[in-house]
């Protein structure tokens, strides 16, 4: 691993994290500098490395062949968000991490960006366009939907297994440009009592692996027109993290669809990082989108030695 960082020598990185969930970044605006998938889980080392739970770098959209038909849907968007998981393998998305990279682009100077101000961005999961609030950011997620969407009818479509659980739990899979699985939880105890340095099982596993969301409805559910949720998840290629904003957008959705009619469009979703909103809401293509919203902080900034 060390050698492998050694490689590196020179470059500039920064480190930054939403509700905890945090990225070592790097800016390569012109696209020049490509990291192997050992070089990047070397750098998300907690021990050896910088660590982190995944690695963005920032580059122009025409200079990474992903962004080419980003730029054909809206030239706007002029930054894409190369995300990598902290093995090193490649993601679709992320909703801390695009928050995070937008933050990074702003303080960096690569972007100005005001209050109440859109910035469009590409990913491998389509664009998002994200909003810089007061505090933080919102993220327009795009729509959501069922990976198995022959089966969600009856409210689950796979089983999940878990350290700590007896049985294998029903759940449902949901996706926002990457995949989850959600498994609705009796109460905080049993929340606890799962072992997530294991990974769980899940039957059928959606194409490219999943996220896996364990989530507790409150009692109420609903409390001043806002569904309250608390949450863990385990992420595919990273273990468990302390936040994962597709993953409260998941358990959102999934925890709405099954309360049925009547539930709310806000909700705020409780992970061990912190408190993330999601809102739903009529997006400009007729389809419902999920609005993510929560903070961005950077922390380090620093050359490797």
């Amino acid at each position: 691993m060390t050698a492998t960082i050694t490689s590196l020598t020179g470059m500039r990185f920064a480190k930054g994290h939403g509700t905890g969930n945090d990225f070592v970044l790097i800016a390569d605006p012109g696209g020049m500098r490509e990291l192997a998938s050992e070089q990047i889980a070397a750098l998300c080392d907690r021990r050896r490395g910088i660590g982190g739970d995944g690695l963005i770098r920032a580059v122009r959209s025409r200079n990474i062949a992903d962004g080419t038909a980003i730029l054909e849907e809206n030239p706007a968007a002029e930054w894409f968000m190369d995300y990598y998981n902290a093995d090193g393998s490649l993601s679709e998305m992320c909703g801390n991490g695009v928050r995070v990279f937008v933050h990074f682009l702003v303080t960096q100077g690569l972007v100005a960006l005001e209050a109440g101000e859109k910035l469009a961005i590409g990913t491998r999961g389509g664009i998002k366009y994200v909003a810089r609030l007061g505090e933080g950011y919102q993220v327009d997620m795009g729509p959501w939907g069922f990976i198995f969407p022959e089966e969600s009818g009856q409210g689950s479509d796979s089983l999940v297994e878990a350290s700590g659980l007896e049985v294998a739990r029903p759940a449902l899979s949901i996706t926002l440009g990457n995949p989850h699985t959600v498994v609705a939880l009796a109460d905080l105890a049993e929340l606890a009592t799962v072992n997530l340095t294991l990974t769980p099982v899940v039957t059928p596993l959606p194409l490219h692996g999943t996220n896996v969301e364990f989530a507790v409805p409150a009692e109420p559910l609903v409390k001043d027109d806002v569904g309250h949720i608390s949450m863990r998840v385990h992420e595919r290629g990273v273990g468990e993290t302390l936040s994962c904003g597709t993953g409260a957008c998941a358990a959102a959705a999934a925890t709405r669809f099954w309360a049925g009619s009547g539930t709310p469009d806000l909700w705020a979703v409780a992970l061990p990082g912190g408190v993330l909103g999601v809102r739903f809401q009529p997006g400009p293509d007729g389809r419902e989108h999920v609005h993510l919203s929560g903070p961005a902080v950077m922390v380090a900034e620093g050359v490797l030695a």
